[in-house]
């Protein structure tokens, strides 16, 4: 039987919320050792910021650091049901060519993220390095 996404995710991952500096965002990320992080009203998810996000869109902009996340977070979300195998969760990283999948239940409500390493810990060396090769194009 084929590992779902349940297994191998993060549970209850560290959110954000639109209204949420990048400044803060940054913490957040440096404290948590992570590259993003979910936005969410309510329980619902509606964005992620990351890393790079900052970087590109704050920092090379010369933008303040009191900038809310949600002008620079994607919005057009990816995301993975947690009952999905392992494999339908790094077709989609490549197809879409993400590292980190939200993972929400059918109601949109935020229940964990998904990570490359995550996946690539349950999967053969092969479809890994398939999957690393397809994000990275």
């Amino acid at each position: 039987m084929a590992m779902t996404v349940n297994e191998v995710m993060t549970h209850d991952p560290r959110t954000l919320t639109p209204d949420s500096t990048v400044e803060e965002a940054a913490r957040l990320m440096r404290d948590d050792d992570v590259g993003s992080l979910p936005l969410v009203e309510g329980s619902k998810c509606v964005g992620t910021v990351t890393d790079r996000d900052i970087v590109l869109r704050v920092v090379a902009e010369s933008r303040p650091f009191d900038t809310k996340v949600g002008e620079i977070a994607a919005k057009e979300l990816v995301t993975v049901d947690p009952q999905q195998s392992v494999e339908d969760a790094m077709r989609l990283m490549a197809e879409h060519q993400v590292r980190r999948l939200p993972v929400c239940e059918e109601d949109g409500r935020l229940v964990g993220i998904v990570a490359q390493a995550d996946v690539a810990r349950s999967a053969s060396e092969e479809r890994i390095g398939e999957t690393v090769e397809q994000i990275s194009r």
